[in-house]
């Protein structure tokens, strides 16, 4: 079984996004921490994070890599990653924000992801090894609220 097998119901099917597990989460119709949706993307908490915190933003529509997706839907697709960028220190006491995305190699799902992980001086994240981390028990639900906040206290005071 390969990577992509463990987080889809299947084949996906690149047009449609049927089988895909991210499409399901734009959908609804699988559980996870929503931090930001709205008529463009979709941002919720890693199942596996590097660090608690980490947001993967993804496109409402099924576009497989970067340089799959629309030219016009690039801008509003990384304003939203900014956004997600800027708040998240300030929501979770973070000094920064690496912010990251494979096409097609590493690409543990076949729907276009925008990692936002957030970062702390001497974290011990060297390179490209990524330890993962896991949630206890709505701990994740938490940092979600905290997120959720943030981006809506940002919004509210005019980004």
């Amino acid at each position: 079984m390969d990577e992509m097998d463990e987080w889809t119901s299947g084949r996906v099917d690149a047009v449609t996004g049927d089988g895909c597990v991210f499409c399901a989460i734009v959908a609804g119709t699988v559980p996870a921490d929503v931090v930001l949706a709205d008529e463009v993307v979709v941002a919720f908490l890693d199942r596996s994070p590097v660090f608690k915190g980490h947001v993967l933003v993804v496109p409402r529509h099924h576009v497989i890599s970067l340089p799959d997706m629309a030219q016009e839907v690039v801008g509003p697709f990384f304003e939203r990653v900014q956004l997600i960028a800027r708040v998240l220190p300030q929501a979770l006491g973070a000094d920064g924000t690496f912010v990251a995305n494979n096409n097609v190699v590493s690409q543990s799902v076949a729907h276009l992801h925008v990692h936002v992980v957030p970062r702390r001086r001497r974290d011990g994240l060297r390179g490209f090894f990524w330890p993962r981390e896991k949630y206890s028990t709505d701990e994740a639900a938490s940092y979600a609220d905290s997120i959720r906040s943030a981006l809506n206290t940002c919004l509210r005071d005019g980004g």
